[in-house]
């Protein structure tokens, strides 16, 4: 007798090992002297995160129907390779380029994969995202981002 799986629950069982996992790691984190009386460190983000995540996961092992004759939709595995390709050309050339410019053409060269051709609307959307979220860690936050290196070398 052969039991079969359900892709729901073999998406949740993953889900729920990867929370897990990342619930472990969370104990590697270094902490601070006196910041075992703070109200957020650097463990209580990560701490939420693999909460939610396993008790979504659960939620969807346990609610699942167990069906197994489902129909895959047909996924366009091009882009999907390409937003890969992109995320890591933008691990690599963060440091080199800096936060601003950096996220700017990530989410540029993003929206054009995903099909946007107007340009106008390629800016509109890249460069104020950008800028919000570069003011709310830098100002707000008191989060260093680095300029970049080729624009230190610049003099900027």
């Amino acid at each position: 007798m052969y039991m079969t799986i359900a892709k729901d629950r073999i998406g949740g069982l993953i889900f729920l090992a990867l929370s897990i996992g990342y619930g472990f790691s969370i104990t590697l984190i270094p902490m601070y002297p006196g910041d075992e009386y703070e109200v957020f460190t650097a463990k209580t983000l990560p701490a939420a995160l693999a909460l939610i995540g396993s008790v979504l996961s659960l939620a969807l092992l346990i609610l699942s129907r167990g069906e197994t004759k489902k129909t895959l939709p047909d996924l366009d595995w091009a882009i999907a390779v390409k937003l890969m390709a992109l995320m890591s050309a933008y691990g690599v050339i963060l440091e080199t380029l800096g936060f601003l410019v950096a996220t700017t053409l990530f989410l540029l060269a993003g929206y054009w994969i995903l099909g946007e051709r107007r340009k106008i609307l390629l800016f509109c959307c890249s460069l104020p995202l950008v800028l919000c979220f570069w003011f709310g860690l830098t100002q707000l936050l008191d989060i260093y981002l680095a300029p970049g290196v080729l624009l230190q070398w610049m003099g900027v």
